[in-house]
């Protein structure tokens, strides 16, 4: 554990050196710029904490922590059975330390390699358990995946610099300005660049793989934080070109209205926990896209209000999704822990031998489908709200994208309930499904990040403008390039104000209905068995399945999706066994990808003679490759 604890003092350091620091900025005492000066082929290097750097950096420190702290129960099972933790422990504080260095970086050429230290590190820690093939697997196609990132992004630096000349920023920000055509290709090249590591439909495939593969405090850092460092990089863009075009802010928006569509549907068919979570994250990654969306349109049609509010709502929910996300995938970790499933068929019950777990898990799954009192009620009707000011642009296009994501989104929060209520009581509600099941709750090292989480939870959620306030709105202000200060109300204020006043009569309503319930509620509470349609023995194949739960809705998407079935039928009238099993497959994988890596590995088959393990012959392969170099560069 000696690793353990120097990782921990690291982090303790970061935090103390850089908590002040990024506060002042987000409460509007100015920039920080440290200048640094490398190689000739870096030049010179800014490394700038602004209020968006400030704002994602506040997420990285505290975030990484709790889920450091986390680690630590996570990790003792697997440090009694003998295996080390040493270089897993240093990647993920070299993955923390990476993500600040990204969000801070103002220069391209050092910008990919901090970026591409980030990747490198995280896939050495989904990796963690490289015995097992199918993680293995996951974490090599999660690498490929963050290259094609990698190619898209420098593409779009690439024509930045050598239009400007330069590899610092604000001079990409000069050519982009200057050059309205060049800016929507250099924004598409970039978004689908960010997009794949934020998980935007359809560069989503490596979530549901590589969030399963990862331990649970590894995922909820990759979902709650490295994600956004995806969302971070679209903001940064947009802040460089500061006013969008129509066809970059349409993009955005039905590329994130399908986003949520798509992971929530796929997230409810789901029995694996965690893939339900790393579907759920792309669900909420779309709903941040919208809020940006809202924001870009607004700034496109400079109508400051509906700006401000959509760039309001994106952020507010790129800061909730990374508390509850987080407790959700460490509720997931728990239930691994003492469980050794993630298949939440196999479970039932465990509210009874867990019930910290499920309280908290419970707070998480509200939180999540955008309910109130908590957290995620607050910044998804901000982003309503943008929407429906969002159509006071008189513009008949613009009409119809908005109802579009503004109906599809009220859809999602009715499918997210549907897929919480699912997992919530499939898990924790009933009886036991399978042998496999816990008997204790987990180690106060596991529960206390989960409480810390939950708190924050409700604190946005009752104080939703106080929050805002000293957090958001320096962020918020810098994407929209307001010279002035707003000292009085800004255009999310009465929304929050009321939100605020609304959630805390209810806590208020809540706490003394209970009290009162407690002081008038008299005799003695008989508990006894549920009416079983006159069988009175029944067992715990007698409730409903996940599966089951969710097929009648899922039963009128068939063409959204591809089911395969595993079943064995029963072969008498008095079978000793059968089973039936549904599992959903992701229609882009099934359809798309698995047929593109089937012809690209046919067709690699086919030059297999070339790699014949003779050194001869590999000397004779680049002797020809130096031949066709030098005739090159003669005709050239």
């Amino acid at each position: 554990m000696t690793c353990y604890f120097i990782g921990i003092i690291i982090l303790l350091i970061s935090i103390i050196s850089l908590f002040m620091p990024v506060f002042s900025i987000l409460l509007g005492n100015g920039n920080i710029v440290k200048i640094l000066e490398f190689s000739p082929v870096f030049g010179q290097v800014n490394f700038v904490i602004d209020p968006l750097s400030a704002f994602f950096m506040l997420i990285i420190l505290i975030m990484g922590a709790i889920s450091m702290v986390y680690a630590k129960g996570y990790l003792k099972p697997y440090i009694e059975k003998g295996k080390s933790i040493n270089s897993h422990i240093f990647f993920f504080v070299l993955l923390i330390l990476s993500m600040l260095t990204v969000v801070t970086c103002q220069n391209a050429f050092m910008f990919l390699i901090c970026w591409e230290i980030m990747s490198l590190s995280s896939f050495f820690l989904v990796i963690f358990e490289n015995e097992n093939k199918e993680i293995l697997k996951a974490g090599i196609q999660y690498l490929v995946f963050m290259h094609i990132s990698m190619l898209f992004i420098m593409a779009a630096f690439i024509i930045l610099s050598i239009k400007s000349g330069s590899y610092d920023f604000q001079s990409f920000a000069v050519v982009l300005q200057n050059n309205p055509g060049l800016s929507n290709i250099v924004f598409l090249l970039a978004f689908v660049g960010f997009g794949i590591k934020a998980g935007f439909v359809p560069f989503h495939n490596w979530l549901p793989s590589a969030h399963p593969a990862a331990p649970s405090h590894v995922s909820a850092v990759m979902s709650g934080v490295m994600i956004k460092t995806g969302i971070y990089g679209i903001l940064r863009m947009l802040a460089l070109i500061q006013t969008p075009s129509k066809i970059m802010c349409y993009t955005v928006l039905i590329i994130s209205a399908i986003t949520f569509l798509y992971g929530i549907l796929y997230a409810i068919g789901q029995n694996d926990i965690k893939k339900m979570l790393a579907y759920s994250s792309i669900e909420n990654i779309g709903i941040i896209g919208a809020g940006i969306g809202i924001g870009m349109l607004g700034l496109c049609h400079n109508n400051f209000n509906i700006a401000f509010i959509g760039f309001a709502g994106g952020i507010l929910h790129i800061l909730n999704h990374s508390i509850f996300k987080e407790l959700l995938f460490f509720g997931a970790g728990n239930i691994y822990t003492k469980t050794h499933t993630r298949n939440m068929e196999l479970l039932g019950g465990l509210a009874k031998y867990m019930p910290q777990s499920a309280g908290l898990f419970l707070i998480g799954a509200v939180a999540i489908c955008g309910l109130p009192p908590f957290n995620g009620f607050v910044s998804e009707i901000l982003i309503y709200y943008g929407m429906l000011k969002g159509l006071a642009i008189g513009n008949f296009v613009n009409f119809i994208i908005l109802m579009f994501a503004f109906s599809s989104l009220a859809f999602v929060g009715t499918m997210a309930i549907l897929c919480f209520t699912k997992a919530y009581s499939t898990i924790f509600l009933g009886t036991p499904r399978s042998e496999i099941n816990a008997k204790e709750e987990c180690s106060l090292s596991m529960i206390l990040p989960m409480r810390v989480l939950a708190i924050f939870i409700v604190a946005i959620g009752v104080f939703p403008e106080i929050i805002f306030n000293k957090i958001l709105l320096k962020p918020v202000l810098s994407l929209i390039n307001i010279e002035h200060q707003i000292k009085v109300f800004h255009p999310a204020e009465p929304l929050l104000m009321a939100v605020s006043a609304c959630t805390t009569a209810f806590i208020i309503f809540l706490l003394i209905f209970i009290l009162l319930k407690s002081k008038l509620a008299k005799g003695k509470i008989t508990l006894q068995n549920t009416w079983g349609c006159g069988y009175n023995k029944p067992n715990n194949r007698m409730q409903y399945t996940g599966s089951s739960y969710a097929s009648p809705f899922l039963s009128m998407l068939k063409p959204l999706f591809k089911k395969v079935f595993d079943i064995k039928k029963p072969k008498n009238l008095f079978p000793n066994e059968g089973h039936f099993k549904l599992k959903i497959e992701d229609i882009e994988e099934a359809y798309i990808l698995h047929p593109v890596l089937k012809f690209d590995e046919w067709f690699l088959s086919k030059f297999e003679k070339l790699q014949n393990g003779n050194l001869q012959t590999y000397i004779k392969y680049g002797l020809i490759f130096l031949a066709f170099a030098i005739i090159g560069s003669v005709l050239l």
